[in-house]
C-alpha cells in the first residue's frame, strides 16, 4: 500500500467536521472515536477542522459552521444505518465511511445474511429472525442450542445473549427485546474469534491483517470490547497461512456485495475449520482500544495516516 502521508484529497484549510457522539446506545464509545479521530485531523494539519456532538439540530449545525467534509465516527442508529448519510446526501457535503445503502443494509444483520446468501460462497451460520407477533418458540424450533439471541440493527454486542438451554430462552428474548423489535436468533458456534479491516484505496478494496480475539468473558460481550484487559488480541491472528487468505479473500467479497466504501470491518468466527461472517460493521470504532487501528499499525499505517486514508476515499453517491 502506497504511504498516505504522500497525498492528501483536500486541501488543509478544509472544513471537516468529526460527527461523533449521537443519539444510539453506542453513544458514548462514538465520543471516544470522535475525540480521537479530531486529534489526528489536528495532528495532520487540519487545523479548520471541528468536532459535533450530532443531536436533532444536526443539518442546522452543518449549515451555521459551512462544512465542507464530515467524517462519520458515529456508531449505532442514526449514525451507521444510512440516516446521517443521507441527510448529508441531500446537503451535499462529502463524508466518510459507507454510503446510505450499505449502511441501511449492514445495520440490519437479517438483510445483510440475506444478501451474503444470495451470492452462495459466504460461509453463514444458521439463524432465524423474530419479528414483532411472531411466535418465538416456533422460530427457533429447527435451530441447535447454544444459541445467540441479539437486535438485528444494534451494534457492540448491545442486547445480545447467549442461550445454553431452550429453558433459558424466553427470560434472554425479552431482555433483548428491550433493545430492539426484530430479533435474531443465531446457531452459537465454538471456534476462534477473529476480525478483519477492509478498507479503500484508489477505488479498490483491501483487507488489513487479522485481528484474533480471546475474549475473559464467555464471548466478546460489550464489557470485552471497552474494558482493557478483558480480552487478548493476537496480531496476526494464529490462523495458517491459507486460513489468513481465505479470511481476508470473504472480507473483501462480502463487502463488496454489500456494497461497502472507505471503511468497514468484518467479524467471523472459525469453527471447524470454516470462517463464518457473523457481521459487517460499515462505521468501526476508532478509540484507543479498538480493533481497526490495531489491525492497521501492524500493517505500518499509523492511527493518523488511517485517518487520512479514510479521508481521501470520503465521497457522495456512495
Amino acid at each position: 500500500m502506497e504511504n498516505t502521508n504522500k497525498k492528501m484529497k483536500y486541501p488543509l484549510n478544509t472544513r471537516i467536521a468529526v460527527l461523533c457522539g449521537g443519539m444510539s446506545n453506542e453513544r458514548e464509545v462514538s465520543l471516544r472515536s470522535g475525540s480521537n479521530v479530531f486529534e489526528a485531523l489536528q495532528r495532520l494539519g487540519y487545523t479548520n477542522s471541528i468536532l459535533i456532538d450530532v443531536d436533532e439540530e444536526i443539518a442546522e449545525m452543518l449549515h451555521d459552521n459551512e462544512v465542507q467534509v464530515a467524517y462519520n465516527a458515529l456508531h449505532g442508529k442514526y449514525g451507521e444505518d444510512g440516516c446521517i448519510q443521507g441527510l448529508l446526501e441531500m446537503l451535499k457535503i462529502e463524508y466518510t465511511g459507507c454510503g446510505v445503502f450499505s449502511s441501511a443494509v449492514c445495520m440490519n444483520k437479517e438483510i445483510t445474511k440475506n444478501i451474503l446468501r444470495n451470492h452462495g460462497d459466504i460461509p453463514l451460520l444458521k439463524s432465524e429472525l423474530i419479528r414483532k407477533g411472531d411466535k418465538p418458540e416456533e422460530k427457533i424450533s429447527g435451530l441447535k442450542f447454544p444459541i445467540m439471541i441479539k437486535p438485528v440493527s444494534e451494534g457492540s454486542s448491545i442486547g445480545m445473549y447467549k442461550v445454553n438451554v431452550k429453558e433459558d430462552f424466553q427470560k434472554s428474548y425479552e431482555k433483548s427485546l428491550t433493545i430492539g423489535q426484530d430479533i435474531m436468533a443465531e446457531e452459537y458456534a465454538e471456534g476462534i474469534s477473529v476480525t478483519v479491516g477492509v478498507l479503500e484505496e484508489e477505488n479498490k478494496l483491501f483487507a488489513t491483517e487479522i485481528l484474533e480475539l480471546r475474549p475473559k468473558n464467555e464471548w466478546y460481550d460489550y464489557e470485552a470490547k471497552y474494558t482493557k484487559g478483558m480480552t487478548e488480541f493476537i496480531l496476526p491472528a494464529e490462523i495458517s497461512k491459507e486460513q489468513t487468505e481465505q479470511v481476508k479473500r470473504i472480507a473483501v467479497k462480502a463487502c463488496e456485495y454489500c456494497g461497502c466504501k472507505g471503511v468497514s470491518r468484518v467479524d467471523f468466527i472459525i469453527s471447524e475449520g470454516i470462517p463464518y461472517v457473523l457481521e459487517i460493521n460499515t462505521s468501526p470504532g476508532m478509540t484507543d482500544i479498538s480493533d481497526l487501528p490495531a489491525q492497521s499499525k501492524v500493517m505500518g499505517i499509523s492511527y493518523d495516516e488511517l485517518v487520512l486514508l479514510i479521508l481521501n476515499n470520503a465521497g457522495l453517491n456512495r
